[in-house]
């Protein structure tokens, strides 16, 4: 790479494995990059892109690891550097060279629902914030609005942007009540004296370096991995009986599930792809008992995904309680009328807070199913008190049927896209019900774990508008429509540490916050560094003191 000049910015961009989801995202990319540029022209600097169009491969993406060295080794290191996303990357190809460079990093994303540009700068955040990697982030719709134009003026000038964190707290410095601590710190004590199993059908999903919990930051919260591999779960699916994968599709029609079959199987849902499906729901819960598992986790990507369909409907049965019955060679049904927590493309952060929240929901006699969401895109909605900023949360079909607006009779399962999904499959889909939520996000920060959690509500709207939503996005995937109390787009976004989220529901918003600081005080018990984001009713000695009495049930 020829010498960069003093107004110069050196700009990569990481891109998926996956050919086809390269190609159909490269005009995205180039919209966001032109817009970008004229961002920069106007405060006096020009783009210099580190790597070039591929016309072999029709697109201009980093597109492997191997490839990501190359190109950083003819970047000098000093030099300031952009890392523009507008589509999902696999956050390896750049980490490498992201670890070494000693430059001002920005990593830039476009807000758009098109792609999962957001999520895919998310992800590179966390995996950056795991490896210690001093960087600043930004975001914009069109790359002209005041909030980006500053924050692009400050990064140039002072090599960071400072970002609105006003509303974190640390739980150390918050004050809850004694009962809500107490009931906490017990659970965290027994589920770390009984321990419990995370099995993880292989590491490393898509790249995501922060999805992995290193083994000696896990054992102090009593969870342990077993490192299982998905050619066992592949096999296992071929002993499985068409008559047992039946059933499952028997139990499931009866439900009222909706399956969108047709017959073209390289881009349509078919029956013998569902059977398929059925047939890996099968292979992982026996799997999973054989091994004393207590949570799951089933990468897909990659492996599978040349071998088999999809495990997203998989995903959402095993996050239900209610779903269909599983038994062992010996006619026993295996965890009857449970949940086996399911955490999406392995993300072991996920995992622990899956298996967490949905035992300590148990122990409060809630309703425990719980599922990770996509942080994916979000617009101002009037949701009849005056516009609030609602959130897109989408996943590819791991979130289950309890959450959905009329359970299973609401769920449909659609051929998951061919870009991604070449073998197809289907998701398992709906509409997240409303009601008030906690949501958190388990993270590496500082050679520790990290929860940040928070309060908010599924909130209902207008069909038109959901559809118009799942249009800009992924319409095969299950939505939920998210309020956030207290935290605002772009603090989420500055502060959040990965392109996931977690969410669990609650009765009612005094539970929904009495909940989360029950769960608050467990994640501190097990040596998590826990912080309060937004509006947590009964964090502090004395604010929101009132509110939290007229919030706040006896017992």
């Amino acid at each position: 790479m020829a010498p960069v000049t003093p107004q110069e910015i050196v700009l990569v961009a990481s891109g998926d494995l996956r050919l086809a989801a390269n190609q159909n995202c490269w005009a995205a990319q180039q919209a966001m990059e032109a817009q970008l540029s004229a961002a920069l022209a106007r405060q006096g600097y020009s783009v210099r892109r580190a790597h070039p169009y591929d016309p072999a491969k029709q697109h201009g993406f980093i597109d492997s690891q191997k490839m990501g060295m190359d190109v950083f080794r003819g970047i000098d290191p000093h030099q300031p550097l952009i890392v523009a996303e507008s589509v999902w990357q696999y956050s390896h190809h750049v980490l490498a060279g992201l670890t070494t460079h000693q430059g001002p990093i920005l990593t830039v994303a476009n807000w758009s629902g098109q792609w999962p540009g957001l999520v895919g700068m998310l992800n590179l955040n966390g995996c950056l914030t795991k490896a210690g990697v001093t960087y600043s982030t930004l975001w914009s719709e069109d790359f002209t609005d005041e909030f980006f134009e500053a924050g692009l003026r400050q990064w140039l000038r002072e090599g960071h942007v400072a970002q609105d964190a006003s509303h974190v707290k640390s739980f150390a410095a918050a004050t809850i009540p004694s009962a809500d601590e107490q009931t906490g710190r017990a659970f965290a004590r027994r589920l770390r004296q009984h321990k419990a199993i995370m099995g993880v059908f292989d590491e490393g999903c898509m790249g995501m370096y922060n999805a992995i919990v290193p083994d000696e930051l896990l054992h102090p919260t009593g969870v342990f991995k077993e490192r299982l591999s998905q050619a066992t779960l592949y096999a296992s699916m071929r002993t499985v009986t068409d008559a047992d994968a039946q059933q499952v599709l028997d139990w499931l029609l009866a439900k009222g599930l909706k399956f969108s079959w047709g017959t073209d199987e390289a881009t349509q849902l078919t029956r013998a792809q569902t059977l398929e499906q059925c047939k890996m729901y099968i292979a992982a819960v026996r799997l999973a008992a054989e091994f004393g598992c207590d949570t799951i986790g089933i990468q897909y990507q990659q492996g599978l995904k040349d071998l088999t369909v999809a495990s997203d409907l998989v995903e959402g049965l095993l996050n239900n309680a209610d779903r269909p019955p599983v038994y062992s060679a010996a006619g026993q049904e295996l965890y009857a009328g449970k949940a086996l927590p399911h955490f999406n493309e392995v993300d072991e952060c996920a995992g622990l807070d899956a298996l967490l929240t949905y035992r300590l929901w148990e122990e409060l006699g809630l309703p425990g199913e719980t599922t990770l969401h996509d942080l994916r895109w979000g617009e101002l909605y009037d949701t009849g008190e005056g516009e609030e900023f609602v959130w897109l949360f989408l996943i590819s079909g791991a979130a289950p049927p309890a959450h959905f607006v009329g359970g299973y009779q609401g769920a449909s399962s659609e051929r998951q896209p061919p870009m991604y999904f070449r073998l197809g499959g289907g998701s398992l889909k709906g509409v997240s019900r409303p009601g008030s939520i906690v949501w958190s996000r388990v993270y590496v920060m500082d050679g520790k774990l990290h929860c940040d959690l928070g309060v908010g509500e599924a909130v209902a709207l207008p069909a038109a508008e959901t559809e118009r939503r799942w249009q800009a996005t992924t319409p095969e995937w299950p939505i939920m429509h998210a309020v956030l109390r207290g935290v605002n787009r772009n603090q989420m976004m500055a502060r959040h540490k990965a392109n996931h989220i977690q969410v669990v529901y609650a009765p009612y918003e005094a539970k929904a916050h009495q909940a989360c600081r029950i769960k608050a005080a467990a994640l501190a018990e097990l040596g998590v560094e826990v912080h309060f984001c937004g509006d947590v009713i009964g964090t502090t000695p004395a604010a929101a003191k009132a509110k939290h009495q007229l919030l706040s049930l006896p017992g």
